[in-house]
């Protein structure tokens, strides 16, 4: 059982990394919104072929309520995520994804009072500090510039925005398992993102049907579809056979896998800087998933 959970988690970091970077590649010169809406709409196949297979389960009294309310915020923070894919390096933005459970530290302890274990103080840390890392270079103009770099790329604003709404869409996720199923939940939930996001990619591209539907975005969409799929199955069994935590610990390897993708792929720049900053949130999300 240990070792499908961990293979189930590694092959849902590894098309989560390879969907980004398929749908990034797809992102050049072409609209964002439609970009997203046909991601989600060549996932909805294999999701509903394992929504076939999948016992209709017992709906628990918050399933509704937490369904609706994280769609509309998931489907803002899809925006944003393809957002900073088209506008920074994959290297530097996908690292900002292991800001939500640091949000969810510091969230918890000013809003609910929640005390900061030891864990979750040097989770946050190590995350604090991987950002730092990402821009290492910078500190020769000064010793904040690592962070002020940050601000200067609009991607990394973007992905930090999406990383905060993925804080609160977390507790409604696992709500809404906790009222259903891991693979209804999560495939019933992204089909409707499917179906939801195409009056907004339509709005977006000025009701242009074709703008949408164009050839040459619909062949380039499909792979990212595909292994955006393999991720949500992936995902959603892996969680129902371990504990969360270890399950999302294994899962952000996708952020490194990223950062070697931005260099095989894109060609991109800094990577030494921005694999090891990388790695150091990756370490801090792993303290506070499994300790705090």
């Amino acid at each position: 059982m240990k070792e499908t959970w961990l293979f189930l988690s590694l092959l849902c970091a590894f098309s989560l990394a390879t969907s980004d970077a398929l749908a990034k590649r797809a992102l050049k010169n072409r609209d964002e919104y439609a970009v997203a809406f046909l991601r989600l709409l060549f996932s909805v196949p294999l999701l509903a072929i394992a929504l076939y297979f999948t016992p209709l389960p017992a709906i628990g009294p918050k399933f509704y309520y937490a369904f609706f309310t994280a769609l509309p915020l998931e489907m803002i923070a899809l925006v944003f995520y393809v957002k900073a894919l088209k506008a920074s390096p994959m290297s530097l933005t996908l690292p900002f994804l292991a800001l939500s459970p640091a949000a969810l530290v510091v969230v918890s302890y000013f809003m609910l009072g929640e005390k900061i274990s030891m864990a979750g103080f040097l989770g946050v840390a190590f995350i604090v500090a991987g950002g730092y890392t990402l821009n290492l270079s910078e500190f020769k103009n000064g010793i904040f510039e690592p962070f002020f770099a940050i601000t200067r790329e609009r991607g990394c604003i973007y992905m930090i925005i999406t990383s905060l709404i993925y804080s609160v869409t977390s507790a409604l996720g696992k709500m809404a398992v906790e009222n259903s199923s891991p693979v209804f939940f999560g495939a019933t939930f992204f089909m409707a993102m499917a179906v939801t996001m195409l009056p907004v990619a339509i709005s977006m591209n000025r009701a242009d049907l074709k703008a949408v539907f164009e050839p040459g975005i619909i062949k380039s969409c499909i792979l990212p579809g595909l292994f955006y799929s393999v991720m949500v199955i992936t995902h959603m069994t892996a969680v129902s056979m371990t504990k969360v935590a270890y399950m999302i610990s294994v899962k952000r390897l996708s952020l490194l896998i990223g950062v070697i993708y931005g260099r095989i792929f894109f060609n991109e720049s800094g990577i030494g800087e921005r694999a090891i900053g990388t790695g150091l949130m990756v370490a801090g999300v792993t303290i506070i998933a499994i300790f705090q």
